[in-house]
């Protein structure tokens, strides 16, 4: 298939525009960081990276992180994992014109979060949230389905935001899965004096 065929997500600046279930809206409305949410509803949270590496960004990618076209970047992948099953599927793309002090620690994150880096950094400043529905065809669904699997029918919710550091711009998209939706705040432990 040619990249020109690939279906591109339709970014929208309001969460309802994609019509998602009551109890996605929430998850996709989250304030601040979402790795504080997921912590907040998990007994144990985990940043499983898949990949960080130079590739293609995505045809709906390049506009929004100051690309005339595709071209390569720098992409990470991760799964953001509660109790051992899969929630959030993370992917983010820095062009390679960013240099390091744009983002220092972006390439020594291995496992940790971006998200502790990105909420807890004054010099960020946070864009507007964009919110799309992801269905077969689009290349962030293929790779959500290599990853945990899933029927061709699934559509998955998904949001996006640009952050700026310096002249530095970061994409990161955070695509939620099925499981998010079993969530529950995590009770608080016990103390056992």
């Amino acid at each position: 298939m040619r990249s020109g065929s690939l279906r591109q997500a339709a970014w929208q600046p309001h969460a309802g525009a994609v019509r998602a279930p009551a109890t996605m809206h929430d998850w996709l409305t989250t304030e601040g960081s979402l790795t504080a949410r997921l912590i907040a509803h998990s007994e144990r949270f985990r940043v499983r990276r898949l990949h960080q590496k130079s590739a293609m960004c995505l045809a709906d990618e390049a506009r929004a992180i100051g690309l005339p076209r595709p071209e390569r970047v720098w992409e990470r992948e991760v799964l953001l994992e509660c109790d051992g099953k899969p929630a959030v599927f993370g992917h983010t793309v820095v062009p390679t014109s960013c240099t390091a002090s744009d983002w220092p620690l972006f390439s020594a994150l291995g496992e940790r979060s971006l998200g502790t880096t990105l909420f807890y950094d004054p010099l960020v400043r946070r864009g507007q949230l964009e919110f799309a529905r992801i269905r077969a065809g689009h290349p962030l669904f293929a790779r959500v389905r290599a990853v945990i699997g899933g029927a061709d029918d699934t559509i998955y919710y998904a949001r996006r935001c640009v952050y700026r550091r310096h002249q530095g711009l970061l994409l990161v998209t955070e695509v939620f899965l099925p499981e998010v939706l079993k969530l529950q705040p995590a009770k608080p432990k016990q103390n056992t004096k």
